[in-house]
């Protein structure tokens, strides 16, 4: 199986991707909720808390996992891939979203200006404005925390004025910030929850770009790169779903993120 791991019920919206562009293949989701939220954790727990998750997928069979998961993807990817797959899994591989957004997200802006909502914990890492420079240095980046966004999805208050009373503020501010802004890009994966208020206080002129969909084409694109891997993956078009809280806890969640009828099963590291 592909392993998906998230710190909690975000990275379903980048595994419901996936499973859109790979819909023969099988996968695995953890949701570390017990643990959640990653943000304003110390680097040294998310990188334990992270590899611990990797570990657990790996033991479960999971030759690849990608960290659907802003904060672990900016805070733990360097080192599990560095400092323990080649010493422990040289034939695993860990892959994260915000290099891969870094790589196509420069390519969507006319003006040269980009916005990026985000949490507090992404912002503060500077990850995408220092991944996005690399591969785009003539590039304008301001980013903006959204603290209120996660509690509204994951609160069921998606559609309600108080979310669109929230989303209109934000978007006011970053845009504010830089008028020039002509491409908005939703860093945190619980944020296309709430597509219909930030649409709706955005301009009409600019681009609302989503995470998940550059992360399930460059998946497809690494497995065509790298049929060894491939050919290691079931296909099935089975999911399976894992988490650290309890099973009726993630199955109430997930409803909200478009997961129907599913039987959770619960784990502890």
């Amino acid at each position: 199986m592909i392993g998906v791991f998230d710190s909690g019920f975000g990275g379903l919206t980048i595994l419901r991707d996936l499973q859109k562009v790979l819909p023969q293949y099988d996968f695995m989701y953890l949701g570390d909720n017990a643990r959640a939220p990653y943000g304003s954790r110390s680097f040294e727990t998310i990188y334990r808390y992270t590899l611990e998750s990797v570990r657990a997928l790996f033991a479960r069979g999971c030759p690849l996992v990608i960290l659907a998961c802003n904060t672990a993807s900016a805070k733990a990817l360097r080192s599990i891939q560095q400092q323990v797959l080649p010493f422990e899994f040289p034939d695993r591989r860990v892959l994260g979203i915000v290099r891969p957004t870094a790589e196509e997200i420069g390519k969507y802006s006319k003006t040269g200006h980009i916005g990026i909502f985000a949490t507090a914990g992404t912002v503060s890492s500077k990850s995408y404005v220092i991944e996005i420079s690399h591969f785009f240095p003539k590039v304008k980046v301001t980013q903006h925390a959204c603290p209120m966004w996660v509690p509204l999805v994951e609160c069921g208050e998606s559609g309600t004025e108080g979310a669109k009373f929230f989303v209109k503020k934000e978007v006011d501010a970053l845009l504010a910030e830089d008028p020039e802004i002509d491409t908005v890009l939703l860093a945190c994966t619980h944020y296309p929850l709430l597509e219909a208020e930030i649409r709706a206080a955005l301009p009409p002129h600019v681009r609302l770009v989503f995470q998940g969909d550059i992360v399930a084409q460059k998946t497809v694109d690494y497995l065509k790169r790298h049929p060894e891997m491939d050919g290691r993956l079931t296909k099935g078009s089975k999911t399976q779903f894992l988490t650290s809280d309890t099973a009726k806890f993630f199955e109430k969640g997930a409803f909200l993120f478009g997961m129907h009828d599913i039987s959770a099963e619960s784990l502890t590291f």
